[in-house]
């Protein structure tokens, strides 16, 4: 069992909670593992009733995955990198098909890694700590762990604005748009988990009694201008958009994309495009692995993770470096399916 998932039973309630404070509960493979290991154990035991996913110290829910150990694979063969994918969509996919309730508690920053196992969760409640994104452009990486799935259902254009910008929502926000089922005080947890401990035949009960109005969603004062400037179906046609329209929020956000890897960008766009009309969820894990097997080898993965995470210089050159020479037969080849005995499977 990994130290870094701490993996108990209260009671009737299984509990996985993520254990790298100084991360912010960064996911590794061996995380993965822990869990889905718990995960399966718990399935086919009466005696479990109800699963909640939480941290258990720290300043967030879970902020991502081991970036950096993937960006030293990608350099290499990328071995180690196709076998965190694996295990972590296999985690995925294993919450999103369920058969017993689930509650993640994302109370605090929920990013990449962190959105991919709250996501398949029966409940998500936010808090006002809660700090949600889909930040991935901003490496040369994509919003994957079923980004393609969750975000192309998302009302109007949202889900194509967080997949490119990476914008940050709050608790209320994630609320509004379905991304949380709830919004409960952070100060009220622990007597919710307590009570789910009790009675967790009544969860749903219990969630709701314990919820609060949440602030204002700030994001519905944008949906409109959402929903109208990222409307195109081209990286190029959302950007000329923003470009015409003079706004102060559309030179803001035009400024936020001219920053993000335009090949990235691209590959979010395609993967949310073929998302929506995806058959299963499987189906979608299948392709994000192919997507990722690849894009972790890219130069631009090597080099937004430098300007962000090692030299932190915030100055990435990416390659290549406009809209306009990222070619379809590019991103073709990036979506590519792996031959048969390399392909994702789930358990």
């Amino acid at each position: 069992m990994s130290i870094d998932v701490v993996v108990e039973r209260e009671g009737p309630v299984g509990r996985l909670r993520l254990n790298r404070p100084k991360t912010i509960h960064a996911l590794t493979t061996g995380m993965c593992i822990a869990m889905t290991e718990a995960l399966l154990a718990w399935r086919d035991d009466p005696a479990v009733r109800l699963v909640v996913l939480d941290h258990a110290e720290g300043r967030g829910f879970c902020a991502g995955g081991d970036v950096v150990m993937l960006r030293d694979s990608g350099a290499g063969d990328g071995t180690e990198a196709r076998a965190f994918f694996h295990a972590e969509y296999r985690l995925n996919h294993l919450l999103f098909t369920y058969g017993k309730p689930t509650v993640a508690f994302m109370d605090g920053i929920t990013m990449g890694g962190g959105v991919g196992i709250s996501q398949p969760c029966r409940f998500r409640v936010a808090t006002e700590n809660t700090r949600y994104a889909m930040p991935e452009t901003t490496i040369g990486l994509f919003p994957d762990v079923g980004g393609g799935w969750y975000l192309s259902r998302l009302p109007g254009r949202t889900g194509h604005f967080l997949a490119l910008t990476g914008a940050r929502l709050d608790g209320a926000e994630c609320l509004a748009l379905g991304i949380a089922t709830h919004f409960i005080p952070a100060d009220a947890l622990d007597d919710v988990k307590a009570r789910l401990v009790e009675r967790p035949e009544a969860v749903e009960t219990i969630l709701a009694e314990a919820s609060a109005s949440p602030p204002e969603a700030r994001i519905e004062r944008n949906r409109a201008e959402i929903d109208r400037l990222f409307a195109g179906s081209t990286l190029e046609v959302i950007l000329a958009a923003l470009e015409t329209d003079g706004s102060a929020w559309a030179a803001k956000e035009l400024a936020t994309l001219r920053g993000k890897s335009p090949l990235s960008c691209k590959v979010s766009l395609r993967l949310l495009e073929e998302g929506a009309a995806m058959p299963s969820f499987a189906d979608e894990m299948r392709q994000e692995f192919a997507v990722a097997s690849r894009i972790v080898r890219e130069h631009d993965f090597r080099e937004g993770v430098r300007a962000l995470l090692v030299d932190k210089d915030n100055a990435p050159r990416w390659d290549p470096a406009t809209p306009e020479a990222v070619t379809r037969e590019r991103v073709e080849a990036i979506f590519a399916p792996l031959p048969k005995e390399e392909e994702w499977t789930p358990l």
